[in-house]
């Protein structure tokens, strides 16, 4: 493990690396939370949904909620807001009422297609404090952080799962 910098051998909490990782998407992405919610009328998760069904269309809703890593609930939530903002369009399969297939309408392929380069460009303009070289490297190494994580999350298994109605605590730190 590399310690010969800050994120190897933490010392206060603006050392440990989520840490730093969600203070930037804090800080940059409340330019796409402006852009989605000033200018398209659309929260984060809503895009976040919209711009996975844009990318993957007739999904159901549970396939959409791990692609987006919400939690069903959230995920429905958001599915309802935007069929309502008439941006998707369920489907009812056949047979089994409860589930439907996914899809943008006209409109949502429409709001896409505007607010995507948009956003691409907010990303080009963060990544333009890096070398094109050092883009490529971090590419690589997010890619290697994302694999680690997910071997950490099954290897942990264990863990409780936080119960966030109760403010993150579980049933035994309460009892």
């Amino acid at each position: 493990m590399p310690s010969a910098s800050r994120l190897g051998a933490p010392a206060a909490l603006d050392d440990v690396l989520l840490y730093r990782i969600s203070r930037l998407l804090a800080t940059a992405g409340s330019m796409v939370i402006r852009l989605c919610e000033g200018r398209y009328g659309i929260t984060r998760r809503e895009w976040r949904v919209l711009a996975l069904l844009a990318q993957e269309e007739g999904l159901l809703s549970s396939q959409l909620a791990e692609r987006a890593q919400l939690d069903r609930a959230r995920t429905s939530k958001a599915i309802t807001s935007l069929v309502g903002k008439k941006l998707v369009h369920r489907e009812v399969r056949p047979g089994d009422r409860r589930q439907a297939l996914l899809a943008l309408t006209d409109e949502g392929r429409a709001l896409y297609a505007s607010l995507f380069p948009e956003v691409v460009d907010i990303n080009r303009e963060l990544l333009g404090a890096l070398e094109t070289a050092e883009v490529a490297r971090l590419d690589s190494m997010f890619d290697r952080l994302q694999q680690r994580g997910e071997s950490m999350v099954a290897a942990h298994a264990e863990l409780p799962k936080a119960d966030r109605r109760r403010g993150g605590r579980s049933q035994r730190a309460m009892g």
